[in-house]
């Protein structure tokens, strides 16, 4: 186990006061009774980048430490949480929001709409994870009214205010991502990169001081987390499916449902020797073909990989947005290993060597999926993919490399990428004709399509959740094309992750919405409803 993060961890329990080893008598109270405990220890595998929700802390989360305007409830609607309410006009261009008169920054301040429109305004300038793109201003009309314009209405734009946490105009500076200042549950205490980051609860939060006062959330390996959890040194922690039957004494394993998936990108352009403005190379002469994508999609039995590699911590996947209001149910097809190799058949791939791999004029159907090095799940599901595959004639070796090497060949080779979410946001970056070929993970199989970004914009314009909703859908499949398996088939989803995650017994994490992708994060946010019992 790393030593240095053992150290982290003690140095955390000195800094907080607390006895990192979670045992009955950890944690303090006000009235210094030590049967009570008020602080936790949690092990996640990601670190953030920055604790800025103006450049992408909390994206598709609750940043916790700073109040967002609204906020998602366990059902994925909304309820206000710095408003007190809001209008949008006819036209859907512009939103008037009331705020709260009862919130006030860690450093005493008071947050007011211009804290608002500040925070709105640099997020857009900072043009990161936050699209506001659309917005073409936000300002405060009074202390309480805040005005923001749109250049077009946009559907996503209240999902994207959850997430957008805000930070005070006059205690904002270069270094607020390492040192946040905010009005959420949590204060900032400290951060040892690569090793841990301390949350005191905020005693003056208008929502009530949460139950959990201390937290430490240190940044760990599944291997060593799973350590950690057997030599009691952590309170909670998040694992994965192959780790998850390991029964520890004195701890439980919640398995979080999730939005979180795992699936093939396949590249749809053949390799001409085109390259990204990276110089990355463009296209594969195998997977171009849509017969031979389809193929796979119809080969793979994901029950069976969801029983047995997830060890039934998951669930299949057809698309990228299952079980949320927007998927259209249309998408799933069914395993069906003679469809695929009819697919193959009827467009001329057959096996003419004996080799065991169909070809057609000359050009073997094998080909390279990568994954991250040490990510035991992507590992796990990509060879038991590849295996189910070999019986219909196509090889995929399957290959560990790093996230730098991902981004110098995800355009030419596929890749098991994880995506996930709760909200629709993603369902366009994923397929915008636009974002193809781009350096951000998106769109890197090339997909575009002249139908689909229509479906896309009228989903993004659309003033009603209920209307955008029929359009995402026929992103998906409009019954003649889309972006499922049965259509252009840039992805081959195979399961949907349980975040599978360790709790010391007595610890309560309360409901926890539908988690993102994420190794770890979207568990902590709704760290203000965690308690011990």
């Amino acid at each position: 186990m790393n030593v240095k993060k053992i150290y982290g961890l003690l140095l955390a329990a000195a800094l907080l006061g607390t006895a990192a080893c979670g045992r009955e008598t950890s944690g303090k109270t006000g009235s210094g009774d030590p049967s009570v405990r008020d602080s936790v220890v949690i092990a996640i595998g990601s670190e953030p980048e920055t604790l800025d929700p103006t450049k992408g802390w909390g994206h598709g989360n609750s940043p916790i430490v700073q109040s967002t305007l609204v906020r998602y409830t366990s059902d994925l609607t909304f309820e206000n949480d710095l408003a007190t309410g809001y209008t949008l006009s006819d036209d859907g261009l512009t939103w008037t929001f009331t705020i709260r008169d009862d919130a006030y920054f860690t450093d005493g301040e008071k947050v007011t709409a211009s804290d608002v429109a500040f925070t709105l305004e640099t997020a857009r300038a900072a043009q990161g994870s936050v699209d506001l793109t659309y917005m073409e201003q936000a300002v405060a009309e009074d202390d309480s009214t805040v005005v923001i314009t749109l250049s077009r209405p946009t559907s996503i734009f209240l999902n994207t205010l959850a997430s957008v946490g805000i930070v005070p105009e006059h205690a904002y500076s270069e270094d607020y991502g390492t040192h946040p200042v905010g009005s959420g549950p949590y204060r900032f205490v400290g951060w040892d990169p690569q090793e841990q980051i301390l949350f005191t609860a905020n005693e003056d939060y208008y929502g009530g001081a949460p139950a959990i006062r201390d937290v430490t959330v240190v940044f760990m390996s599944e291997d060593a987390a799973l350590a950690a959890v057997m030599a009691g040194e952590v309170d909670v922690a998040y694992s994965t499916a192959t780790l998850g039957k390991t029964e520890v004494n004195g701890y439980h394993v919640e398995a979080l449902p999730s939005a979180d998936n795992r699936g093939f990108t396949l590249p749809l352009l053949p390799d001409t020797g085109q390259t990204t403005e990276s110089g990355a190379p463009i296209g594969n002469n195998v997977t171009c073909h849509l017969e031979i994508r389809q193929a796979i999609a119809y080969a793979i039995d994901r029950q069976q990989i969801a029983d047995t590699v997830l060890h039934g911590f998951g669930r299949p996947a057809f698309s990228e947005n299952d079980g949320m209001p927007w998927n259209n149910p249309d998408t799933r097809i069914e395993t069906d290993v003679d469809h695929a190799g009819k697919l193959l058949a009827d467009s001329g791939w057959a096996d003419s060597d004996g080799d065991g791999i169909v070809e057609k004029d000359g050009v073997k159907a094998e080909f390279t999926c990568i994954y991250p090095a040490g990510d035991s799940v992507r590992q796990a599901v990509a060879m038991a993919a590849a295996e189910q595959v070999s019986a219909i004639g196509i090889r995929i070796r399957v290959e560990g490399v790093s996230w730098d090497e991902i981004t110098r060949r995800m355009f030419s080779e596929a890749v098991v990428m994880g995506w996930g979410s709760a909200i629709p946001n993603e369902t366009y970056y994923l397929y915008r004709s636009e974002g193809a070929f781009l350096d951000d993970f998106y769109n890197p199989e090339g997909y575009q399509s002249e139908v689909t970004d229509g479906y896309l914009d009228a989903a993004m314009g659309a003033l009603t959740a209920e209307e955008a909703n029929e359009y995402w859908k026929k992103v998906q499949w409009d019954g003649t094309t889309g972006t499922a398996m049965q259509g252009e088939c840039p992805w081959i989803w195979i399961v949907n992750l349980d975040h599978v995650t360790y709790v010391r017994d007595g610890l309560s994490i309360g409901t926890q919405p539908v988690h993102g992708h994420g190794h770890g994060l979207p568990l902590i946010q709704n760290l203000k409803d965690w308690h011990w019992e």
